[in-house]
């Protein structure tokens, strides 16, 4: 099925990146003030990365998510995804070659789950209806839900289904790049952590790229093969967890060093991956 959905000028040569962003500005006016949330900021994600971004309130992630996924624009600056301009992609298109988990799983409480996961195929209009449905019963077990779940609604789900569900929905396209908006917020420790754990099987086994927001130490540690901070409008370190959590700056520092910053570094030795 990607081979269909994903054209093949739509995916970067080999060695570029599937993220390209350059100097990016992001600019809020109302009739009382202007604000800045993003100036001159640069930043890329290279094929199969895990690249989670941290920042504190008001730095801008969701919002360059949601600008890479096409659904914001820029004031100015360059986005190519894919490498293509993420303009060019167009709101179907770029649906269709990056999957995108909302927060709180933006789920539509009128539809069953299989009728959310198919819901993207269903707005192509160019599959029949027996197919969708098995496409997206394909999705379910694959994120871990049973057939038995299909015709669920959304109220009767627990938090941890409920982010399987959009998961599986943003994947019902294969998409090469994934993007993932606090995937892990809202879960008890043991759903978080066989979230953590369907995400890592899912990045290898479909050799998805993936962009992560994340507040939560536990899930950037157990992911993340390279970590990009957000402060000062504009990404200022980017690279593996030790080398950032070394960079000198007030947030870097509290954020890491804190307290829970220093229980979550003990995993960097359970997971050498990420050093």
């Amino acid at each position: 099925m990607s081979a269909d959905l994903v054209p093949e000028d739509f995916i970067p040569a080999e060695g570029a990146p599937m993220v390209d962003i350059r100097k990016l500005w992001t600019v809020f006016t109302s009739p009382e003030k202007r604000f800045v949330v993003h100036k001159d900021l640069d930043f890329n994600v290279q094929r199969g990365e895990v690249v989670s971004l941290v920042g504190g309130s008001g730095t801008g992630k969701t919002v360059l998510l949601r600008q890479i996924l096409g659904l914001e624009r820029p004031t100015r600056g360059q986005i190519a995804v894919l490498g293509q301009p993420v303009e060019k992609m167009g709101s179907k298109g770029a649906a269709s070659r990056v999957g995108m988990l909302f927060q709180h799983g933006a789920l539509f409480s009128a539809f069953s789950v299989l009728d959310n996961i198919a819901f993207p195929l269903r707005e192509l209009k160019t599959l029949p209806p027996a197919l969708v449905r098995e496409a997206a019963m394909v999705k379910l077990q694959m994120v871990g839900l049973k057939p038995a779940d299909a015709d669920k609604a959304p109220s009767d789900l627990s938090g941890g289904m409920i982010k399987r569900v959009a998961l599986a929905r943003a994947l019902i396209m294969d998409p090469p790049l994934l993007l993932l908006d606090e995937p892990t917020a809202g879960l008890d420790p043991d759903s978080s952590d066989g979230f953590v754990t369907l995400l890592r099987s899912l990045h290898r086994d479909l050799a998805l790229t993936v962009v992560m927001v994340t507040h939560d130490l536990d899930t950037l540690y157990e992911l993340s093969t390279r970590i990009a901070v957000l402060a000062d409008q504009k990404v200022i370190v980017t690279g593996a967890p030790r080398d950032v959590i070394a960079f000198q700056h007030p947030f870097v520092h509290d954020f890491f060093l804190g307290e829970r910053g220093q229980r979550a570094m003990e995993l960097l030795r359970e997971y050498p991956f990420a050093v």
